[in-house]
C-alpha cells in the first residue's frame, strides 16, 4: 500500500518518531499497513487520526483517557475544542507580551527607549519557558503531564531576580564541574559524582514542583537517549550526558 512512512507522517505532524512509536505502544494509532520491507505505513485516516490525538493532548487530556475520547459524541468533542481555543487565546496573550518585550528590547538597543531591569528580568524568564516548550514540550508532557510541566513553568515565572540569578549560576557551575570530572576520568559513582548529583538535584528544585529519585533517575536516562540533551552536556566535552546520566543513577536518592 502507499503511505506516508513514519519519519514522514512525524515531520508532517511536528513531532517525533519517538512519539509515534509510543502512541502505538499503546493502542492510540497504529500503522494502517507495513512496506515490503516491513516499514510501517499510515494512511490519510491515520493522519486525522493522529490531528485528533495531538488536538486532545493539547486540550490538557491525559493519554491514558484518549482512547476512550475519540469515539465521543460531537457535543462532547466541541465541548473540548471550545476549552482548548481558550487556551489558545491565552497563548495568544502570552506571545503578544513576549513580542512586546522583544520590541521594547530592540528599541532599547538602537537608542529610541529604555527598559527598567525587571521588564528585562520577565523577559528572560518568558523566553527560557517558551524556548524549552518548543524543544522539549510535547516529550516533557507525555512523560510527566500537563500539570507538572505547567507548574513547573509557573514555578520558573515567578522567581525572583536572585533566584534566576542563580539558578542560571548553577547550571554553569554543573555544566563546568561535570567537564572538568569527564576530563580527569573521575569514577561517577564516587564522591565527585555524588557531589554533582546533589547539585543537579538543587538545580531541579528550582523548577521541579515535586522531587522524587526516581523521577531523576528517568530524566538523567533522556540526557543520552535525547540527542538535544546529549548535545547540550557534550557540546565542549564528549561523554558529559553519560556519566552525568550514571551519576544521578549511583546517587539519586
Amino acid at each position: 500500500m502507499n503511505g506516508y512512512r513514519i519519519g514522514e507522517l512525524a515531520r508532517m505532524a511536528g513531532i517525533t518518531t519517538r512519539t509515534l512509536r509510543f502512541y502505538e505502544e499503546v493502542g492510540l494509532l497504529a500503522p494502517s499497513g507495513r512496506s515490503e520491507r516491513g516499514y510501517r505505513l499510515y494512511c490519510s485516516a491515520d493522519a486525522d487520526r493522529l490531528q485528533e490525538i495531538l488536538l486532545l493532548r493539547r486540550c490538557g487530556v491525559a493519554v491514558r483517557d484518549i482512547g476512550p475520547l475519540l469515539s465521543t459524541s460531537s457535543a462532547e468533542r466541541t465541548e473540548l475544542l471550545a476549552r482548548h481555543l481558550d487556551r489558545l487565546r491565552d497563548e495568544q496573550c502570552r506571545l503578544t507580551r513576549l513580542i512586546a518585550t522583544v520590541e521594547r528590547t530592540l528599541t532599547t538597543l538602537e537608542g529610541a527607549g529604555s527598559m527598567t531591569d525587571i521588564e528585562k528580568f520577565e523577559g528572560f524568564k518568558r523566553d527560557l519557558v517558551d524556548k524549552n516548550e518548543k524543544r522539549y514540550g510535547a516529550e516533557v508532557r507525555e512523560r510527566y503531564g500537563d500539570d507538572a510541566v505547567d507548574e513547573s513553568n509557573r514555578k520558573m515565572l515567578k522567581m525572583s531576580k536572585q533566584e534566576y540569578a542563580d539558578f542560571r549560576a548553577l547550571e554553569e557551575q554543573i555544566r563546568s564541574e561535570l567537564e572538568r570530572a569527564v576530563d580527569a576520568g573521575d569514577d561517577p559513582a564516587g564522591e565527585t559524582g555524588e557531589r554533582i548529583c546533589s547539585m543537579h538535584r538543587t538545580w531541579l528544585g528550582y523548577t521541579w514542583p515535586a522531587y522524587s529519585a526516581e523521577a531523576h533517575r528517568g530524566l538523567a536516562e533522556s540526557y543520552v537517549a535525547d540527542d538535544r540533551f546529549r548535545s547540550y552536556y557534550d557540546r565542549s566535552v564528549e561523554g558529559c550526558a553519560a556519566w552525568l546520566r550514571d551519576a544521578i543513577v549511583a546517587h539519586a536518592r
